[in-house]
């Protein structure tokens, strides 16, 4: 386990997860069109976010709250995928910086298996 690492991951998914009940109207525009009830997603990903920050930061959880925040990672990129094909309708953000979500969140899925010593058992 790396330390610092840890509590960093914790730091940006309480983050995110209050912003989700902060600010919904911003996530659920982000929410692709072909899902249902964008607003219940962003706060089911906002709650999932908000434990899983949690969750990491105790040690008898922290294995299985990793799993669930790579989950989550991985739940929640097709609507970086959809951001990315449709930038007109992110005004505000260049298409650059929507394309790099993509990779971004790849590394952020290594960066948690890494910080929380995860190992895919077999």
């Amino acid at each position: 386990m790396h330390r610092f690492s840890v509590y960093l991951i914790a730091l940006l998914f309480a983050a995110a997860g209050t912003a989700h009940f902060v600010r919904p109207s911003a996530f659920a525009r982000i929410v692709p069109p072909y899902l249902p009830a964008p607003y219940a997603l962003v706060y089911v990903s906002g709650a999932a976010e908000l434990l899983g920050a949690l969750g990491v930061l105790v040690p008898g959880l922290r294995r299985y709250a990793g799993w669930g925040l790579i989950l989550l990672a991985l739940a929640v990129f097709p609507a970086n995928v959809h951001m990315a094909l449709h930038p007109a309708d992110f005004e505000g953000i260049p298409a650059w910086a929507l394309y790099l979500r993509l990779p971004l969140q790849v590394a952020l899925v290594g960066w948690i298996y890494w910080a929380l010593g995860l190992r895919i058992r077999t």
